[in-house]
């Protein structure tokens, strides 16, 4: 009983020595990943050449101005709304739905933000 307990425990602590330093030589040599931060070339091939991108970002900002201003419409809406309506007897079914449409522009609004 006690050889097989001093083989298991030898057996586990190879097991996790060998496991560790596998660990700590892949941590040693890591995969080069090439540099994403090159500026694009402008040749014909490449759809996302330094215009067309600038372009591209022009129009999101004009987009994201477009819907925050919506948002603005919307959320003075609701308040108004919620300023004549006692909420906690009624629940309104429109400001129920002029919320949701409020958090899907938010999150709308949030996505193109990041890119």
């Amino acid at each position: 009983m006690k050889n097989r307990r001093t083989f298991l425990g030898g057996l586990l602590t190879a097991g996790l020595a060998t496991q560790f330093t596998g660990e700590l030589a892949r941590g040693q040599n890591p995969k080069s990943t090439p540099d994403q931060r090159t500026t694009p070339d402008t040749t014909p091939e490449n759809p996302l050449a330094p215009p067309a991108e600038k372009r591209m970002l022009e129009e999101n900002e004009k987009d994201i101005k477009k819907k925050v201003d919506k948002l603005y419409d919307l959320a003075t809406e609701l308040k108004a709304e919620v300023d004549k309506t006692d909420s906690s007897k009624v629940l309104s079914l429109n400001m129920v739905r002029k919320a949701e449409e409020i958090e899907k522009l938010a999150r709308d609004i949030k996505n193109r933000s990041k890119g």
